[in-house]
């Protein structure tokens, strides 16, 4: 289902899956870890990938992260990564399943 991605769905999926990382306000090891091989799965370009090098320092900006504008077939594989995102680390802070509860009601 990655491979049907556009290159901007792309990028929103690596926005909302960075925003996710930033949860707890700390990028941790691992979570970088899953970025990279997000990063490599997806096969982002170069400057794609500097875009994501970017978000890891610093949080993409809330007012691109808007859940409506994922495409509807999309939205299963967006809540599933930000899942993925927060277990990658083994440890689940509240306000990261808070944020996933509400992700999960607004894809509804």
């Amino acid at each position: 289902m990655l491979e049907e991605l556009s290159r901007e769905d792309r990028m929103q999926l690596m926005r909302f899956v960075c925003s996710f990382a930033w949860a707890d306000l700390e990028v941790r090891p691992e979570e970088r870890e899953f970025i990279i091989k997000m990063i490599t799965h997806l096969e982002l370009d170069e400057d794609e990938t500097a875009q994501v090098a970017e978000w890891l320092q610093v949080p993409p900006p809330a007012d691109d992260l808007d859940p409506e504008d994922i495409p509807r077939e999309h939205r299963k594989l967006f809540l599933n990564a930000a899942r993925a995102m927060i277990l990658s680390d083994g440890n689940v802070e509240d306000v990261e399943a808070e944020n996933l509860i509400i992700l999960d009601a607004l894809l509804r």
